[in-house]
């Protein structure tokens, strides 16, 4: 099983936890985050990210998923990338977590291709609820 940790702003990646807990009617395991505070060194996380992607490797490598591109938790997520066990996906969002932890039995390639798929679905424009009325056909 792949381990999934989400290096987020602030506590997003535990919200997100919880969230995939709910929809899924179950805590997750080999799943955890890392938040980054606005007065954290990100250097200072560094060590801590690679203590936890240690402890969330066991033999089939590691997914971090992070907020968005350019920002602290993508910067700590570009120094723990090792081609084939570590790899990383930017633009968390709840359809892209529901994806991966779908999918994490597969290998690591697969599920970055799932995880990228899944947070480009999950977005989308919300149609405008119409109701029908059965007795007038309006």
């Amino acid at each position: 099983m792949i381990g999934i940790l989400i290096i987020a702003h602030d506590d997003l990646g535990d919200s997100l936890i919880r969230c995939a807990s709910h929809v899924l009617n179950k805590t997750p395991p080999d799943v955890t985050a890392l938040g980054v505070a606005a007065k954290d060194d990100p250097m200072l996380l560094l060590p801590r990210a690679l203590n936890l992607i240690r402890a969330l490797d066991h033999g089939s490598g590691v997914l971090v998923l992070t907020d968005m591109f350019g920002g602290s938790p993508s910067n700590i997520a570009s120094k723990v990338v090792m081609p084939g066990k570590v790899e990383a996906v930017c633009g968390i969002n709840l359809p892209m977590l529901i994806r991966v932890l779908t999918y994490r039995e597969r290998d690591l390639q697969t599920i970055v291709t799932k995880a990228v798929s899944g947070g480009c679905e999950g977005v989308m424009r919300v149609p405008m609820f119409k109701l029908h009325n059965a007795a007038t056909g309006s």
